[in-house]
C-alpha cells in the first residue's frame, strides 16, 4: 500500500503527523476519541466528494442532452 509521507513535500497542506497531533490535542489526549473524530471527518469529506461528483455528472449529462452529440467528431 502506498501512503503519503508523514509531512507532505509541497508544504501547502499538513501531513499525517501534524493532523494526528491536532486530533489528539483536540481530544484531550484520548487516542480512541481522536481516531473516531478523524474517521468521522474523513467519512463526511468522502460523502461531500461523492455528492459533488454526482452533481457534476448530472450537469454534464444535462449539457450533453441539450447540446446533442458532436457531429463529425
Amino acid at each position: 500500500m502506498n501512503h503519503e509521507p508523514a509531512e507532505r513535500r509541497d508544504g501547502n497542506t499538513p501531513g499525517v503527523e501534524t493532523i494526528a497531533v491536532a486530533y489528539l490535542l483536540a481530544a484531550g489526549g484520548d487516542a480512541g476519541l481522536a481516531l473516531r473524530r478523524a474517521i468521522a471527518d474523513a467519512l463526511a469529506d468522502l460523502g461531500e466528494a461523492e455528492r459533488r461528483t454526482r452533481q457534476r455528472d448530472r450537469l454534464i449529462s444535462r449539457g450533453y442532452v441539450r447540446a446533442g452529440p458532436l457531429r463529425g467528431a
